[in-house]
């Protein structure tokens, strides 16, 4: 991916989206699933925890703020004890709520999730259990609704609707919607409902729907990727849709735009532990980035990649972009060099985790890289799956004391030429003389020093050990020195 998709995202800060839709109560009841029932073959859980999380459209709205969105929601919720804690929770987020409509007669829509916990640590889900009605809304509330959308399209950079078929998203709302944002210039962003008609949303800026529910509309299995383009601009032409992106899963995505070729856009392949929240990622990605005017192609690009991190993760868990902007590093790594800085370093390697990959960590000043270096760098990279060299500054290694003309080579050099090195996945500098503060920042589940370090105490040893982490001290080639090489050019004894 190109430089330019960060930048994309760098833009998002303040940017403001009216979100319209249905609201939903996610609640999350963990316990352990260790026996099977007496009374009917089915799971015993056995609650540790309980926690509710915003669902539904409230959740495409916690994924906004993340990406540094200011959003306001506009829809209903009962007036129960559920609706006043997703009104709370919302309100934590600094969701503007003030268009959400309490209403007397019906419930806050809740989603409650069983989830087993298998050696009390991997999470299974095990049964959901809705309360909702889906009855359409009284015609005064409807109004209402109306009302409280039209009049906050003003101060909006793009309205998206949040259609999961509850009751708020009708046909009227929607045209009410897109006419008065058509006149203010506003764009228009859908994430559909499973219907088998799509024509309340007729004249969207752009619809979202995934390949189940554009199959649905269109009334046919779609298979291939042809089939999906042909049903995308079917949509197109027969609801006068400006645009139609239909994510694939692990396909990526199909961008259908009237008078234009379609385009696949493919995605990096992932470890999918939970798809929940995946589709809710990706419209929000989409909805700041046609908020902020950035094109469809490099919005769709950036919503693949907000929908892969998703799924990586158990539950809905909004994707910050922190996390989209180191996973735009991770992509373009070979081609950018391994430097970080520590904030941007903490959230690649949280990433890496993730994924179940092991973090070592060394350190030195590495003046003048020699084959003792690149020997014990090669035997730090066989401790983990990741390698983090911390490289002292040009201060820290004057503080220690090695001669007034040390650092031979400056920082920037030293760290060009470690990135060299395949076995190093990553360079951070650091200005204090010890890298203790280093290391409590990175929190490696290896440490690695030379064996040399056994009497002297390595540093960062109980901190690394406190975590569950390792210290390991390995070999290293002798009769190899900085010291003494550049001794041995000062006296003129290096062979030519």
């Amino acid at each position: 991916m190109s430089r330019d998709l960060s930048e994309c995202v760098r833009q998002f800060a303040g940017c403001r989206v009216l979100l319209v839709g249905d609201l939903i109560l996610d609640r999350y009841i963990y316990g352990d699933a260790e026996r099977i029932s007496p009374e009917a073959p089915v799971p015993v859980l056995r609650t540790v925890e309980t926690r509710e999380a915003v669902g539904g459209s409230a959740n495409v709205a916690a994924c906004l703020v993340a990406l540094g969105c200011k959003v306001m929601c506009c829809g209903t919720i009962g007036a129960d004890r559920h609706g006043k804690t997703l009104r709370g929770l919302l309100g934590e987020l600094a969701i503007d709520t003030s268009a959400i409509l309490d209403l007397e007669d019906r419930p806050t829509t809740t989603k409650t999730r069983l989830v087993g916990l298998a050696q009390h640590r991997h999470r299974q889900q095990l049964l959901r259990v809705d309360e909702e009605d889906t009855s359409p809304l009284q015609p005064a509330d409807a109004r209402r609704i109306a009302a409280a959308t039209t009049a906050a399209i003003p101060d909006a950079d793009a309205i998206c609707i949040e259609d999961y078929d509850k009751s708020v998203v009708s046909a009227e709302l929607v045209a009410t919607i897109i006419e008065i944002a058509r006149q203010q210039g506003k764009p228009v962003l859908v994430d559909p409902a499973r219907l088998n008609d799509f024509g309340r949303y007729r004249g969207a800026d752009v619809i979202t729907p995934n390949r189940a529910e554009l199959a649905l509309c269109a009334g046919r299995n779609l298979d291939t990727l042809d089939e999906v383009a042909k049903a995308a601009t079917e949509l197109c032409e027969g609801l006068e849709i400006n645009a139609v992106v239909a994510t694939l899963d692990r396909d990526g995505a199909v961008l259908v735009r009237k008078d234009e070729d379609w385009l696949h856009v493919r995605t990096v392949p992932r470890a999918v532990y939970d798809n929940t929240g995946a589709g809710d990622a990706v419209v929000a990605m989409l909805a700041a980035a046609v908020a902020t005017g950035v094109d469809l192609e490099s919005a769709v690009r950036l919503a693949n990649v907000a929908g892969g991190l998703e799924v990586e993760k158990f539950g809905c868990v909004p994707i910050s972009t922190d996390e989209i902007l180191a996973e735009l590093r991770l992509e373009r790594l070979s081609g950018n060099g391994k430097l970080r800085g520590v904030s941007e370093l903490i959230a690649e390697l949280g990433l890496r985790r993730d994924r179940g990959e092991t973090i070592a960590f060394t350190n030195g000043c590495f003046d003048i890289l020699h084959a003792g270096h690149v020997e014990y760098l090669r035997g730090c990279r066989e401790q983990g799956g990741v390698l983090v060299v911390g490289l002292n500054s040009d201060a820290s290694v004057r503080a220690q004391g090695k001669g007034d003309d040390r650092p031979i080579n400056t920082f920037e050099n030293r760290a060009i030429v470690l990135s060299g090195l395949e076995c190093v996945d990553y360079v951070v500098g650091f200005d204090e003389p010890e890298p203790e503060s280093l290391i409590r920042v990175l929190r490696p589940d290896v440490l690695v020093k030379g064996e040399d370090w056994a009497d002297k105490g390595v540093v960062g040893r109980e901190f690394v050990e406190s975590i569950g982490g390792r210290v390991e001290l390995i070999p290293l080639m002798e009769g190899l020195s900085t010291s003494g090489l550049i001794a041995q050019i000062r006296g003129g004894n290096v062979p030519c």
